[in-house]
């Protein structure tokens, strides 16, 4: 009997035993898209997850190609400001940006065929590549690694010997990653991990990604956010050259929103880009009702490339987003005018008057006489357009107001050939 209670009380003091060794909590990021707000976003959720629940460890699970700098950096700062211990594991490839989120945990493993380097920014100008190397730099040296070998991912024209040479960037192999003792360890998996680092019995939390994140880190990734750039001025320019608030306007006003949005969810702007975009639309709408393209106009086109600028990551980057932005549209107008006109919808572009005798146009000298006779608008006015007089068709402008298309009109002056005219009150 003795014997019996001693056996019981060994089997579950093995189990008890057992018991603690289990509560080693570790939770699982998986970074493994493009680096931008949607996975910043995801990662403070994962990391917030974290630390509520006193984990042991997190493991950052890197496979990024990069992305945009101002979320990598953000993205760091998470990571090296928790206080749980981290832990990146590359299971297939660490570029560009990708590089800053591998060096920024605690202990750095690479699974085998891995490559980690290739970090060179775009658009590489001296500022934004002094920079770039620099918070690489400050970072390896805060969590132990070669300053030198991350600096060498990044600018060509630094060469170490026997490792890469002056006009190339540095992109290490595991491998060679571990002979040059950059990371801590090699591992085929993440429980490979685990024992290096001390983790026998682990509770393992996958870290998913709420819808949310999938949402921000579609708007914000660098294509979609050019796609949109492009968009809202191709619709803007449609909706200049259409009569009405239509299909252009809905297009570049969606596109505005979903750009400014996608960089301000990024961290790479705040609400005051937006307030200056918008100061820009009012400057460019009291331009419309001014005759004359003036300071309004001036001032208008100004503040809204300064928005995007602001919005960008880097001056260089707006500058090369607006340029495409700018070709892309040129290019896409120019097709709308060659070819809409042939087809039943070129009236929502064109209006169809000829603008010959038999169409109606008359001379400077036969407009004066007009003076205080009752037209109808033929088109908006805002301020310039056309109206319709006894079946003859004029060019007529308002002293600054918005006249909607078929409304009475009364002829208040001329210049030239153009007429001066005002809505008719009490219609």
């Amino acid at each position: 009997m003795k014997k019996i209670i001693i056996t019981f009380l060994f089997i579950m003091f093995l189990l008890q035993g057992n018991a603690f060794a289990a509560n080693e909590t570790i939770y699982v990021i998986s970074l493994d898209s493009e680096v931008n707000a949607g996975m910043l976003n995801y990662l403070k959720h994962g990391i917030n997850d974290a630390e509520n629940n006193n984990a042991d460890l997190i493991l950052i699970q890197i496979d990024t190609l990069g992305g945009r700098i101002d979320s990598a950096e953000a993205i760091s700062r998470e990571i090296l400001g928790t206080r749980v211990r981290t832990a990146s594991f590359v299971n297939t490839k660490a570029e560009s940006a990708g590089v800053l989120l591998s060096i920024s945990a605690d202990d750095f493993y690479m699974a085998p065929a891995s490559t980690i380097g290739s970090a060179e920014p775009i658009p590489n100008s001296e500022k934004t590549l002094s920079y770039w190397r620099s918070l690489l730099e400050t970072t390896a040296e805060r969590t132990g690694r070669d300053p030198q070998l991350v600096a060498a991912m990044a600018d060509s024209s630094i060469s170490i010997d026997g490792v890469v040479d002056e006009g190339r960037l540095l992109n290490l192999t595991t491998n060679r990653a571990m002979e040059l003792e950059f990371i801590d360890g090699i591992a085929n998996n993440r429980a490979d991990v685990y024992a290096s680092l001390g983790y026998e019995n682990v509770n393992e939390v996958i870290v998913s990604k709420r819808t949310s994140d999938n949402i921000i880190g579609f708007i914000s990734s660098a294509v979609v956010s050019q796609i949109l750039l492009t968009a809202a001025f191709i619709g803007i320019v449609i909706e200049v050259i259409t009569p009405g608030l239509g299909i252009g306007g809905l297009i570049g006003i969606v596109g505005f929103a979903l750009f400014f949005a996608g960089s301000i969810l990024s961290g790479s702007t705040t609400t005051f880009a937006v307030l200056i975009f918008l100061l820009g639309i009012v400057l460019l709408t009291i331009e419309v009702f001014i005759p004359g393209f003036g300071v309004f106009g001036i001032g208008g086109i100004i503040a809204i490339f300064g928005s995007i600028v602001m919005a960008s990551s880097s001056a260089a980057q707006a500058i090369l987003s607006i340029s495409i932005a700018l070709v892309i549209t040129t290019i896409v107008i120019a097709l709308i005018i060659k070819y809409i006109p042939k087809r039943n919808l070129s009236k929502t572009l064109f209006l169809d008057t000829n603008l010959d005798k038999e169409g109606g146009f008359v001379s400077s000298k036969e407009v004066i006489e007009l003076i205080g006779r009752e037209g109808k608008s033929l088109t908006y006015l805002r301020p310039s357009g056309k109206i319709e007089i006894d079946g003859q068709i004029y060019d007529a402008t308002t002293n600054g107001m918005y006249i909607s298309k078929d409304t009475k009109v009364i002829v208040l002056n001329s210049v030239g050939s153009r007429l001066i005219v005002k809505e008719k009150e009490g219609v």
